[in-house]
């Protein structure tokens, strides 16, 4: 049986941020470890409680699971999830810290010998492509992407999965409008991958780690914890049918409140963060990509074309 086909590895390097090259241990030289919560809770605490005006939980009146319906919509989309040609493609998508940590879960994701053998993940985010600027369907993030694809062994006819995680760069603007505008370039970019990808069944989001060590404008506090709620809000837009034939659902959720945590013991330490406070650490790369990874074999909709074995 071939071995799992996981790209680029090598080639990842080659669009790191500079931060990203720095020693974990000098997370502490920038980052503002002073902060210690922010006072929030996640999303997934927050329940039926409201934050803004809005209502908490991952799902619609404060859930945390799909509702009944949405979920069966992802099992019987799961299930149309079949090699093609003899593969699965799965692609992440996303901004700089996104590139980094479905690296790190590739690289998880190989050691797992429980994993499907037909599944081929590929690194589709990138350096300075945030959710703006990636959802113009005419950038020239698409032809690179098709790159990759291409050096990958895939077709766009071969990618049926995709895991997103996104953000505004220099977002300024006071929630809900800054979670509202992430929400509708979310929501144009699931459409386009719909029109580039035909056999493309199952979208995740994810939204950011926590920001509250960051000392620069890419995506701080509160703008990354305000950006589960557009995450929120796309989902809600996949089980209202607005979103065209794709199914979307959460992927692992990413924020905690910082060393105070939440209630499942997550918790993001300065030393998961780079010297900037932004970009993940080797640290932080790992937790996110062991996130994903034990999120993709667990889910009722992942677990029958990611980790049958397992």
């Amino acid at each position: 049986m071939k071995a799992l086909r996981l790209f680029p590895l090598v080639a990842l390097v080659l669009f790191l941020p500079a931060a990203a090259y720095s020693p974990a241990g000098e997370a502490r030289v920038g980052a503002d470890c002073s902060v210690r919560s922010i006072g929030l809770s996640a999303l997934t605490d927050l329940g039926k409680r409201r934050y803004r005006g809005q209502v908490g939980g991952l799902y619609p009146s404060g859930a945390n699971k799909p509702p009944r319906r949405h979920l069966q919509r992802g099992l019987a989309a799961a299930r149309r999830v079949q090699p093609i040609r003899g593969r699965i493609g799965f692609v992440g998508l996303g901004m700089s810290n996104a590139m980094q940590e479905f690296a790190g879960f590739t690289r998880l994701a190989g050691q797992d010998s429980s994993l499907n053998r037909r599944l081929t993940l590929v690194e589709g985010a990138g350096g300075g492509w945030d959710a703006v600027r990636m959802s113009r369907p005419a950038a020239r993030f698409w032809p690179d992407l098709d790159g990759r694809l291409r050096r990958a062994g895939l077709s766009r006819g071969q990618v049926q999965v995709v895991w997103i995680k996104q953000a505004i760069a220099g977002e300024d603007r006071p929630f809900p409008q800054d979670a509202r505008a992430l929400q509708t370039h979310l929501r144009t970019l699931v459409r386009t991958l719909g029109e580039r990808f035909p056999r493309l069944q199952l979208v995740y989001v994810s939204s950011r780690t926590f920001g509250g060590y960051a000392i620069t404008h890419l995506n701080p506090e509160p703008f990354a914890y305000e950006s589960g709620f557009a995450a929120k809000w796309l989902v809600q837009d996949s089980i209202a049918g607005k979103v065209g034939r794709i199914w979307v659902g959460w992927g692992p959720y990413l924020w905690t409140d910082g060393l105070a945590g939440r209630r499942d013991g997550l918790t993001w330490t300065c030393d998961d963060v780079q010297q900037d406070g932004t970009y993940p650490s080797p640290e932080g790369v790992r937790k996110v990509a062991r996130l994903l990874h034990d999120f993709f074999k667990a889910d009722p909709t992942t677990k029958l074309w990611y980790a049958p074995a397992g």
